[in-house]
C-alpha cells in the first residue's frame, strides 16, 4: 500500500504525520517507552495541537524485540497472534543521556534521543536494520483518496477488495546493499520479495495469481533476522517498492505492532520465530508415503477406488494413503458429513476393508462451508452456529455451494458441534482430514464473540484448522494426527500438513508451485505438499513424470487432480515405472527423512529448506528458487523442462549423486540432462545418510532396518541421529580405522555402515 508520490510528495488526499524525534525515553520493568511527537519540540508552544506517537519496546522471548506504535492508545487494538512461547522478563531496559536500549539475548534495540528519529536493531553489537527519518508514520486519508497499488484512480487495495480506511500506521525498516527478503506466506510470484507489493489477505486465487491461500505477515532477511507484523488483519508490505531502501508495512487503525527476531543466521531467526508462535509437531510416519486421491469431479464408487488401489499394488507401486475428495458426500450437500449412499452404501465396511484388506490409511475431504441442502445447515441455523449478518440473519451466498453458510468457530458450541462431526469420521475409520478452503471469509458479518470482521478474515483459517486438529489429536493421539490443509496464517505451522492449492498442469506451474512452497518454508512452516501433475487440466505424460519425481522428493506426496484421474497408468507405461522408482526411493530414505522431521519439530527448521536458508554464507544461493535441500544432506533440483535439461547450483565441496554415485565438485553451476527416471539428487559433502533396508512401506523400524552410507568430504569421526516413530532414538558415531568403518550407537548397538 503506497502513500507517497515519489521521494518528496504524498499521493492526493494523503496526510502524513511522522515520528520526528525521541522526545523522552523511559525504562521500567523490562519496558522501554518512547514519546515521539510529530514535530521537533523547540519551544513550549510546539507541544500544542500536535499529535504524538508512543513507541513501546518489550521482549517476549530471548533474542526477540516487540515494538508497539500507538497514536491513540484508547482506540481498538488488534488481538495479534497467539504466542505460546512468550516468557516474562526476557529483556532488560536501560536509559542514559544518549537514549535507551532494550537488550534481549544477542539482540539490542537502541533508541537515539532527540531528532531525527532513529531506532536501530543490533545483533552482537552489529546493526542489522533500523527505523530512520520518516519511517514511523501516521497516515490519514481524505474521502476521495486512492491508495491502490497502482495509481489508476480506482479506490481499494489491489488484492482485498476493501475500501480504504481513514487512518493507517506504518513502519519502514532499512534494507542493506545486497539484502534480500523472503517469506510473507505461500506466494507463487518471484521468490525474492524485493520490489514487490504484497497484501496479507487470504484469497482463493490459485497458484497462477498474486493472491495467496496462506498469508503470513512474517518475512526473513538474508542478513539473518526476521520480522513479524503482529496483526491478523490486512497488512500491506512494500518491499523496496515504495521507499526502495526500506521494507514498509502498514495496517489500518491507530496502532501497529511488530517483532524483530535475531539470527544471526536466517535459520536461527526462523527457530526463534517458531519458538514463540509454535513449532511444527511430529507427523505420523505413514503420512510420508504416497497418497492417491479420487480426484475432484471424477466419477467414482467403491469399485473404482478398489480398482485404483489394486492397480497400484499389481504394478508394485507402494501406496500408503487413499484420499476421498468432495464427492464422498452427495452433491449440493457439502459439508454435511454423510456418505453418499448411492455410491457408498456401506461406508463403515468400506473403510474397514481399506484398513484391513488393503493395509491403507484413509483421508477425507471437508470444508467449513455448509450448503443449504445438507442436514448440517438446518441444524447449524437452528442452533445459531452459523455466521450472521448485522440484521441477525444467516450470512449466505451461492459461490462454491448453493446457499452455503459458514461455521462460526468463535462460538464454543459451534466449534464442539463441528468437532463431533470430525470425531464421527475418525471413528468410522478416517485417519487424516483434508481441510480445504477457509479463505473466502466475508467482512460484512457479525461474529459470536464480537471479533472484528477484518480480524477474522485471515484468522478464520486458524480457528477452523485448530478445531479439526484438536479433534484428531484427541482421537488419534499426539504424533498420529495429520491434516492436509490449504489455508493458513501465522501459527498455522502447528497443524500440519499444508499443500499448495490449485495449480495447473504445466512445467511453468511446477516452478510457481515450488516458489510457493519455498516461500512458505521461509515463513515458519515445516512440511509441505502439492498436487502431483497439477490440479487444473490433464498434464501430458512428460509433465506428469517430471512432477512425480518432484512430488516424491517433497516432504509429503499426493496424486490429485480436478477432472481427471492421476493413476500413473492413465498416462503411459513409463509413468508407472517412474512412479515405482521414486516412491521406492523415498521409502528407502525414510530413516533419513523421519530424522529430518524430528529436527523440524525440535527446531522449527523446515524439512524442505530454501538454499539461502541452508547456505547463508554463499551469496549465490540468495536467488535460487528451483532447488532446495530436503533435510540437512540432500539437494533436490526438479526437472522442469520437456528436454530434461536442468541447471543446478552446487555449493562448495564434493557432492555425490544419490542415483549414480558420480562425484561433482561444487562452488559452481552444473547443467545436466536427465531422463524421466532421473533428476539431480545430490548428497552433501561429508554426510552420513541413513538408508532403509526396505522400500515397500514408510512405517518400519528406522533403528533396525537401516544402513548408514558415508559420503566423502567429512572428518574422520562423524555422528548421526536416528529416530523411530515410537519416540526412541540413538546417537550413532561413525569411525574410520585402518580403512574400515564402524558405526556404534550411544545404546551400544552396532549398525551396518558402508562408504558411498
Amino acid at each position: 500500500m503506497k502513500f507517497t508520490d515519489g521521494f518528496w510528495q504524498r499521493r492526493p488526499g494523503v496526510d502524513a504525520l511522522y515520528a520526528e524525534e525521541a522526545y523522552d525515553v523511559w525504562a521500567e520493568d523490562g519496558t522501554l517507552t518512547v514519546h515521539a511527537p510529530t514535530r521537533v519540540i523547540r519551544s513550549r508552544g510546539d507541544v500544542l495541537n500536535r499529535a504524538m506517537l508512543t513507541v513501546t519496546l518489550t521482549s517476549p522471548l530471548e533474542g526477540v524485540v516487540k515494538v508497539r506504535i500507538d497514536h491513540h492508545q484508547g482506540a481498538h487494538r488488534s488481538p495479534g497472534f497467539r504466542m505460546p512461547g512468550a516468557v516474562e522478563g526476557a529483556g532488560t531496559a536501560q536509559v542514559d543521556d544518549a537514549g535507551g536500549t532494550l537488550t534481549s539475548g544477542r539482540l539490542t534495540a537502541r533508541i537515539a534521543k532527540g531528532a531525527p528519529w532513529r531506532l536501530d536493531f543490533e545483533v552482537d553489537g552489529e546493526r542489522i536494520t533500523g527505523s530512520g527519518h520518516h519511517s514511523v508514520g501516521y497516515m490519514t486519508l481524505a474521502d476521495h483518496a486512492s491508495v491502490a497499488a497502482e495509481p489508476t484512480g480506482a479506490t481499494g487495495y489491489s488484492a482485498t477488495g476493501l475500501a480504504p480506511h481513514r487512518a493507517y500506521v506504518h513502519e519502514q525498516l532499512d534494507l542493506d546493499v545486497g539484502e534480500t527478503v523472503y517469506g510473507l506466506g505461500e506466494r507463487f510470484g518471484p521468490f525474492v520479495k524485493n520490489g514487490q507489493s504484497v497484501d496479507i489477505w487470504n484469497a482463493d486465487g490459485g497458484t497462477s495469481s498474486e493472491q495467496a491461500y496462506k498469508s503470513v505477515p512474517f518475512y526473513l532477511s538474508s542478513k539473518g533476522y526476521g520480522v513479524l507484523v503482529n496483526h491478523p488483519e490486512h497488512v500491506s508490505f512494500e518491499v523496496g517498492s515504495e521507499a526502495v531502501e526500506r521494507v514498509q508495512f502498514s495496517t489500518a487503525g491507530e496502532s501497529l505492532e511488530y517483532l524483530v527476531f535475531a539470527g544471526p543466521t536466517p535459520a536461527e531467526a526462523v527457530s526463534r520465530y517458531t519458538a514463540l508462535l509454535g513449532r511444527p509437531p511430529r507427523v505420523p510416519d505413514w503420512s510420508f508415503g504416497l497418497w492417491l486421491s479420487t480426484s475432484f469431479t471424477t466419477d467414482y464408487d467403491e469399485e473404482t477406488v478398489t480398482s485404483f488401489v489394486d492397480g497400484m499394488r499389481e504394478r508394485d507401486i507402494p501406496l500408503s494413503v487413499f484420499h476421498y475428495d468432495c464427492f464422498w458426500m452427495r452433491e449440493f450437500n457439502w459439508t454435511d458429513g454423510v456418505w453418499d449412499e448411492r455410491v457408498f452404501p456401506d461406508p463403515d465396511g468400506m473403510l474397514r476393508r481399506m484398513h484391513d484388506d488393503k493395509d491403507l490409511h484413509v483421508s477425507a475431504w471437508i470444508n467449513p462451508y455448509i450448503a443449504q441442502r445438507g442436514r448440517m445447515f438446518r441444524e447449524g441455523m437452528e442452533k445459531g452456529y452459523l455466521v450472521k449478518r448485522a440484521d441477525g440473519t444467516v450470512w449466505q451466498w451461492d459461490q462454491w455451494q448453493a446457499g452455503m453458510g459458514l461455521v462460526d468457530f468463535t462460538n464454543p458450541e459451534a466449534r464442539a458441534w463441528f468437532q463431533d462431526f470430525i470425531r464421527t469420521l475418525v471413528r468410522q475409520g478416517v485417519d487424516a482430514i483434508k481441510t480445504d478452503f477457509g479463505e473466502r471469509i466475508p467482512t460484512d458479518v457479525v461474529w459470536h464473540d464480537g471479533s472484528r470482521p477484518e480480524t477474522m478474515h485471515n484468522l478464520y483459517t486458524q480457528l477452523y484448522n485448530e478445531a479439526v486438529w484438536e479433534a484428531l489429536v484427541e482421537e488419534k493421539g499426539e504424533g498420529e494426527a495429520v491434516l492436509f490443509a490449504r489455508s493458513a496464517t501465522a501459527g498455522g505451522q502447528t497443524m500440519p500438513v499444508h499443500w499448495g492449492g490449485d495449480n495447473t498442469s504445466s512445467y511453468v506451474s511446477m516452478a510457481e508451485t515450488l516458489r510457493g512452497g519455498l516461500s512458505l518454508m521461509s515463513s515458519g512452516f515445516g512440511y509441505w505438499s502439492h498436487d502431483i501433475g497439477g490440479f487444473e487440466g490433464t498434464p501430458d505424460a512428460g509433465v506428469f513424470k517430471r512432477w512425480l519425481a518432484f512430488g516424491l522428493m517433497s516432504t509429503h506426496s499426493r496424486l490429485h487432480g480436478s477432472g481427471s484421474y492421476r493413476v500413473p497408468w492413465a498416462f503411459d507405461d513409463e509413468a508407472v515405472d517412474v512412479a515405482r522408482l521414486f516412491t521406492k526411493l523415498k521409502l528407502s530414505l525414510m530413516p533419513y527423512l523421519y530424522a529430518a522431521s524430528v529436527q523440524t519439530s525440535a527446531t522449527g527448521l523446515p524439512m524442505m529448506r530454501p538454499m539461502f536458508l541452508a547456505f547463508p554464507g554463499d551469496p549465490a544461493t540468495q536467488h535460487l528458487d528451483r532447488q532446495y535441500m530436503l533435510g540437512d544432506s540432500l539437494l533436490v533440483a526438479p526437472v522442469m523442462s520437456a528436454s530434461g535439461t536442468v541447471d543446478v547450483y552446487l555449493p562448495e565441496g564434493t557432492w555425490t549423486s544419490l542415483l549414480t554415485g558420480e562425484r561433482v565438485e561444487g562452488g559452481r553451476w552444473v547443467r545436466e540432462t536427465h531422463g524421466f527416471d532421473s533428476m539431480p539428487l545430490y548428497v552433501r559433502p561429508g554426510a552420513v545418510l541413513a538408508r532403509g533396508t526396505r522400500d515397500d512401506r514408510p512405517d518400519y523400524d528406522y533403528l533396525d532396518e537401516v544402513e548408514l552410507v558415508v559420503y566423502p568430504g567429512g572428518p574422520g569421526a562423524r555422528s548421526v541421529e536416528l529416530h523411530a516413530s515410537d519416540g526412541s532414538s540413538d546417537a550413532v558415531t561413525v569411525v574410520s580405522r585402518d580403512g574400515s568403518l564402524t558405526a556404534t550407537g550411544a545404546s551400544g548397538r552396532a549398525y551396518a555402515v558402508r562408504e558411498a
